[in-house]
């Protein structure tokens, strides 16, 4: 993962990551969102909570990037939409959100991409492009992650990108309508363990 440009903490860094570009969302990226979105209603529904009735409208985006800038100048979010690096094609996004500061220092990772750039590595790429700016940039030390069990798609591009499986949350989330069970994955920056997971008093030296 490289950072190419940091522009402000308002609109966010642009991250390069294994064929994807990531970026904090513009207006002017509204008609390939809308488009994007609308073709891939049906492939995402049943792993996303239900979409308002006004979801893909002009003024439903302007108040969604308003909400993005606040929670960048807050620190508790980064939103990026995901482009294929070579057409500039808008193909989803990855958003890290609820970050927490203190003795937790983690974020929630969620992610999504188009039906039209399904199974050609996005995901994986970009989700891989959020852990390293989770870790290297923000200084993180655990990122989380959620899928529906059913969602086998979602399960592999976290294997892939070195979560491992934390077991299941039953009705976590409300996913189209309905509340549903979750399957529970992490991962932590483990070149700063400080001792994670040692009992107190544990002696590790081997002597």
């Amino acid at each position: 993962m490289a950072i190419l440009d940091w522009i402000s903490e308002r609109s966010g860094p642009t991250l390069q990551s294994e064929g994807v570009v990531l970026r904090p969302p513009r207006s002017a990226d509204y008609e390939a969102w809308a488009a994007l979105r609308a073709v891939s209603q049906a492939y995402l529904a049943p792993f996303e909570p239900a979409w308002p009735e006004d979801d893909l409208t002009r003024p439903a985006f302007r108040r969604r990037l308003a909400l993005y800038g606040r929670e960048m100048d807050l620190g508790t979010a980064w939103p990026f939409f995901v482009f294929e690096a070579s057409s500039g094609q808008l193909a989803g996004a990855v958003t890290l959100s609820h970050i927490r500061r203190g003795v937790s220092e983690a974020g929630t990772l969620g992610y999504w991409i188009g039906q039209p750039h399904a199974g050609k590595g996005y995901c994986t790429a970009a989700v891989r492009g959020m852990v390293a700016f989770a870790f290297d940039t923000l200084n993180l030390h655990r990122v989380e992650a959620a899928c529906v069990p059913w969602n086998v798609a979602s399960r592999r591009v976290l294997e892939k990108a070195g979560f491992e499986s934390e077991g299941m949350a039953r009705a976590y989330l409300k996913i189209n309508g309905a509340w549903a069970d979750h399957l529970l994955f992490g991962r932590v920056d483990d070149r700063h363990e400080d001792g994670a997971g040692k009992a107190p008093g544990e002696d590790r030296s081997g002597g």
